[in-house]
């Protein structure tokens, strides 16, 4: 490791190094990049870390010490670039530029911190997905309740809400995926596992120091920023803790981006409980935003739903998904605008013709409020509002709720239309600084300098010819020098013939040197004429800038409605191509959905293969399916078809299916499939019971569950055993009584039909021909009477040998069958002979209590069953030592 810092005698540096280590001791979280001419450096810790991030090369620098410093650096166009890698990869970038021209600076060039760029302030466009919102996150933790403010400063949304639960707040979380969470202290004692935040979610973590939270800083800063005199005005009075979230997620941007933040114009409070809730484990069960496998957006319901035009509502459309509504009139509100719009498809497929040219109006106007747009972002922000009053002029007629309000929040933006298309050229170049912005002909002075500079040497030609023809001075000549600059040259054999408005300026052996008046005016629009178009044609570019500035409340309006007419058009075009239905909304608790389609598989099937299927729960006599059949059937795709239609439902969308009435779900609870988790040392089964678990506590009777394979990680009892107990809880009303669809290869569970209320069985039909079966992916009702595993693994291309010992130990092993038990077990229970111990809680279920020996009179059978050591018995050993001992029994007797 080479010199640091800390090791560094401040005194015995160079000028410039001590201001580099000045500026860092005041960032010292952040690599500094340092603006020394056309490069950006880095020094002592930060060049070592910098070099091996980026790979660059390590060099080393004479700062007034014995050793040299570290160093590397970067070109300063390309810096971006490297910022964007490091800021990806956890770290934020403090930028120190040169706040003055070196030109005309006496002694060393002042430098400042002008922006901290951290993940969640990223405001290079190129590095973000302009499909995703990169939300920032703050979050305090008081008194046993955690604030909550989330803001994405390239678009100016921000937000605030409240949760009391821990697992309601990594719901959110999981919700807004934010890039970058802040907090303070109190939070990391909070029992959160910040970790998993960390590492799985990739979300840089920055504590706060506790005068960040202080309630009177951040209630001020709120009331600066918003300039209102009380937060009621803000809708913050029932968000206390929030509200200390917000103000210290302002204060802490404010601090980093160096500017008044003037596009985060509003604030918006909302509770949790206006949205259904979708965990992380649902989230990525049924595939919502990306694919399980890939984690790519091909396969998802998003990848389906969207065929938006612009940014702005493909981030909109992909809010809708995350966030479904649970309320009536909303979810009807969006309904009625899809159908409406699908009734008038030419206006649909011609508006969505005028979104196509349309650029990223929300982060364009960010741009323009960190006074970072250039000249071709505001031609991008012009072409994008001479659509605006073709789209209102289309949409005008539509009468549904939702697009009249869509109408009333566009503004057609015609003024700075026609601001700017009389300023900016049509293709200005990328540079600001470097003229060639602004339009002949909008501004005299810079029409004057432009001349100057292309037709100064016209003009002075001009000149020396009149002057030769007043003066009669045949060899009069019009020179320049860099001391003397532009003047007149007479030889001494014509010197007699000068006028007087001549003026002398320099004596030579044979010559004279002249200056006149015109000649003067000349040289001072020619001479700097450059420097001086381009700092004014700058100047003009700010100002036209800034008065789009002042507009950023209309633009943002517009911007947000653009956004919700692209999600509705594209949700529209969707229902149409793909012979969705409006589903019917009801708050009743019932799911009826006839011939219903998975929404993704339907897609990756050709030629229409996908076979349809009908759902029915309700909250009486239907509320837990049943589901049996054999693995690649078809379970779990039916299952997750039915929780994507109800959440396409109250998304607002169409769905897959010839007829549709859904009842709202407060929540959407999914355990599909599960996979070691070695990371956090969570075996399948751990991880399988932990989100159990999560559902058994926080489901309520208005939710839908979507249950697959509970059990099946541990030995065949304690599997059939919990699944049984898990049936028993959710189908109970008086605990749970969940609309529930729940999968199982326990084909004896088949027998609570008729023993619970609410409970029924339904199976996957299979065609039967020989040893081999085909799948006719269509459910029936009625239970499956055996699992089909050994042909699924013929079909799966297990080796003969191995399908055929098989079913050698399945025979051996049917006298085994643990049917009979369950059904014995089930009838006791109807009788009312057998006692539960517990109806409530997996850890007492009721197989518990089966006793294999309860007319055991041998005791050498008894002492067998003492000295076997359960806990290394494979469920197959465990089914052979029943068989055994039974035929020990059946012996004796």
């Amino acid at each position: 490791m080479g010199l640091k810092i800390k090791d560094v005698e401040v005194s015995s540096l160079s000028p410039m190094m001590q201001h580099y280590v000045k500026t860092k001791n005041e960032n010292k979280d952040c690599i500094l990049f340092y603006r020394l001419g056309d490069f950006y450096e880095m020094f002592f810790e930060d060049a070592e870390a910098v070099s091996k991030e980026l790979e660059l090369t390590l060099t080393g620098k004479d700062c007034g010490l014995k050793e040299r410093a570290p160093m590397c650096g970067v070109p300063f166009h390309a810096a971006d670039t490297y910022i964007n890698r490091l800021v990806e990869r956890g770290y934020k970038v403090a930028i120190c530029e040169q706040v003055e021209d070196p030109k005309t600076a006496k002694g060393m060039v002042k430098r400042e911190v002008v922006r901290v760029v951290t993940p969640g302030t990223n405001l290079n466009t190129q590095a973000l997905d302009e499909t995703k919102n990169n939300y920032i996150m703050a979050i305090v933790y008081l008194s046993n309740r955690y604030g909550i403010a989330i803001a994405d400063v390239t678009t100016g949304d921000f937000m605030v809400t409240e949760v009391e639960k821990s697992r309601t707040l990594l719901d959110e979380i999981y919700k807004f995926s934010p890039a970058e969470i802040i907090c303070n202290e109190s939070f990391y004692m909070s029992g959160v596992d910040l970790e998993e935040l960390k590492n799985r979610l990739h979300i840089c973590m920055n504590p706060l120091e506790g005068w960040y939270f202080d309630d009177e800083l951040c209630v001020r800063t709120i009331k600066e920023h918003f300039h209102v005199s009380a937060l009621e005005g803000l809708g913050l009075k029932d968000f206390a803790c929030a509200t200390i979230a917000a103000g210290a997620l302002l204060t802490y941007l404010l601090e980093t981006q160096k500017t008044p933040l003037d596009h985060l114009r509003a604030i918006m409070p909302y509770a949790t409980e206006r949205y259904m809730i979708i965990d992380s484990s649902t989230r990525r069960n049924l595939e919502l935003t990306e694919a399980l496998r890939e984690k790519v957006k091909r396969g998802s319901l998003l990848w389906v739903l969207d065929k938006t035009k612009t940014a702005m509502g493909a981030r909109m459309l992909r809010s809708f998904i995350e966030q479904p509504l649970i309320d009536e009139h909303a979810i009807n509100d969006r309904l009625d605008a899809i159908e409406e719009i699908n009734k008038r498809e030419m206006d649909r497929e011609e508006i969505r013709e005028y979104l196509n040219p349309i650029y990223d109006l929300e982060r364009l106007v960010g741009k323009i409020s960190y006074q970072s747009a250039n000249p071709r972002d505001l031609i991008a922000f012009k072409s994008s509002i001479s659509m605006l009053p073709y789209i209102k002029g289309l949409i005008k007629e539509f009468k549904s709720e939702e697009m009249q309000s869509i109408y009333e929040n566009m503004d057609d933006l015609q003024d700075l239309f026609e601001l700017l298309n009389a300023s900016i050229i049509e293709e200005p170049p990328l540079a600001m600084k470097e003229g060639g912005i602004i339009k002949d002909g909008y501004h005299e002075q810079v029409d004057n300098f432009r001349q100057a500079k292309t037709k100064g040497k016209t003009w002075l030609a001009e000149l020396e010819a009149s002057e030769r023809e007043k003066t009669g001075i045949r060899t009069l000549k019009i020179k320049y020098n860099k001391v003397f600059g532009y003047y007149l040259e007479v030889t001494n054999s014509f010197k007699d013939m000068v006028p007087d408005y001549y003026t002398r300026k320099q004596t030579l052996t044979n010559a004279e040197r002249y200056i006149t008046p015109r000649l003067k005016e000349l040289e001072d629009m020619i001479l700097g004429a450059e420097d001086k178009l381009y700092a004014l044609e700058y100047e003009i570019f700010s100002g036209i800038r800034n008065k789009i500035f002042q507009e950023v409340e209309r633009v943002q309006r517009t911007a947000k409605a653009i956004a919700r007419l692209d999600s509705y058009l594209s949700l529209a075009l969707v229902a149409s191509r793909n012979n969705y239905v409006r589903p019917k909304i009801n708050t009743r608790g019932i799911i009826d959905i006839k011939n219903g389609r998975h929404p993704v598989v339907e897609q990756m099937i050709p030629n229409d293969m996908f076979i349809p299927n009908d759902t029915y729960l309700d909250n009486a006599k239907n509320r837990v399916s049943v589901i049996t059949g054999p693995n690649m059937a078809g379970k779990s795709t039916y299952m997750r078809q039915t929780a994507l239609i109800v959440l396409m439902a109250q998304i607002g969308s169409f769905v897959p299916a010839e007829k549709a009435n859904i009842g709202i779900a407060d929540r959407i609870f999914t355990r599909v499939g599960a996979s070691d988790d070695l990371a956090s040392g969570q075996s399948t089964f751990m991880v399988e019971m932990t989100e159990v678990a999560n559902i058994l506590r926080n489901a309520t009777s208005k939710s839908l569950l979507i249950l697959d394979e509970i059990g099946r990680g541990t030995s065949t009892f304690d599997g059939l055993s919990i699944a049984w107990a898990v049936i028993e809880y959710i189908s109970n009303t008086k605990v749970l009584g969940a609309k529930t669809l729940f999968a199982t290869h326990y084909h004896e569970l088949t027998e609570l039909e008729g023993k619970l209320s609410g409970v029924n069985n339904y199976c996957i039909a299979v065609k039967e021909r020989g040893d081999d079966i085909v799948f006719l992916r269509k459910i029936v009702k009625g239970g499956a009477d055996k699992s089909y595993g050994i042909q699924v693994a013929k079909l799966a291309g297990v080796p003969d040998v191995v399908i055929e010992r098989a079913k050698e130990l399945v025979e051996e092993l049917s006298d085994a069958d643990i049917t009979a038990t369950v059904k014995d077990i089930a009838l006791e229970r109807k009788k009312g002979k057998t006692k539960a111990k517990s109806q409530v809680h997996l850890d007492e279920v009721d197989l518990e209590q089966i006793s294999l020996f309860d007319t055991v009179k041998d005791g050498d059978v008894l002492e067998e069953l003492k000295n076997i050591d359960v806990s290394n018995l494979t469920p197959i050993d465990a089914l052979n030592t029943i068989y055994k001992l039974q035929n020990k029994l059946k012996n004796r007797w």
